[in-house]
């Protein structure tokens, strides 16, 4: 069964427990797709509503972009998993080239999935900004609760990223996806924070 299939139970049970999966970066990409739904959710209460007519269009925009965001998200959550299966495995190879040749590709593939999480978190961000300040004033909160959830994600995959990117003897490839790690943190975080004091403003 699918991690993401599982009951919240039983997810949070194995998240606890020794064992390697699941982990940081699949738990990033549930807190994503929980982020995104929130979205949703104000979506769904906008639609219909005579007082937000004039933004319907625009909701319904928002609300395809965000269910397709949120279903990659809850995707990431096992293929995370699977991506670093492989690497957990190679860690216990004999010392040598080969070893050295498995590990690389390991950490790349591993390293890559935490990165698409951060994107998608990225784009998922955009969209929540617009339930925010075209959505119904009275689920505002809950958008604000989806940029929180999504800037928590994002910063969680950075991590993600980071432990895979400082084994890589590749130091060019690493420094490389570091430098566009940093990127989205630095742009997303504030997009996150700016959406979170807005939303704040508006319920003080």
């Amino acid at each position: 069964m699918k991690y993401i299939e599982k009951p919240c139970s039983v997810y949070i049970e194995e998240l606890a427990s020794k064992a390697a999966v699941p982990g940081g970066g699949g738990t990033a990409a549930l807190a994503g797709a929980l982020g995104s739904a929130l979205g949703m959710m104000v979506g769904s209460l906008t639609l219909g509503k005579k007082k937000y007519a004039d933004v319907e269009e625009d909701i319904r925009w928002l609300m395809d972009g965000s269910d397709r965001l949120m279903k990659r998200l809850a995707e990431l959550v096992d293929e995370d998993a699977a991506a670093f299966e492989p690497l957990s495995k190679a860690y216990s190879l004999p010392a040598g080239e080969e070893k050295d040749a498995v590990m690389e590709d390991c950490l790349r593939r591993a390293g890559a999935v935490p990165f698409e999480i951060m994107k998608v978190c990225c784009s998922a961000i955009d969209y929540i900004e617009g339930f925010a300040h075209k959505g119904s004033r009275l689920a505002v909160s809950d958008a604000g609760c989806g940029a929180v959830m999504l800037k928590s994600a994002l910063q969680a995959a950075s991590l993600n990223v980071y432990i895979n990117t400082r084994s890589m003897k590749n130091r060019e490839y690493a420094e490389k996806i570091n430098g566009e790690t940093q990127e989205m943190i630095d742009r997303y975080t504030v997009r996150a924070d700016e959406i979170f004091d807005y939303v704040t403003g508006e319920l003080k």
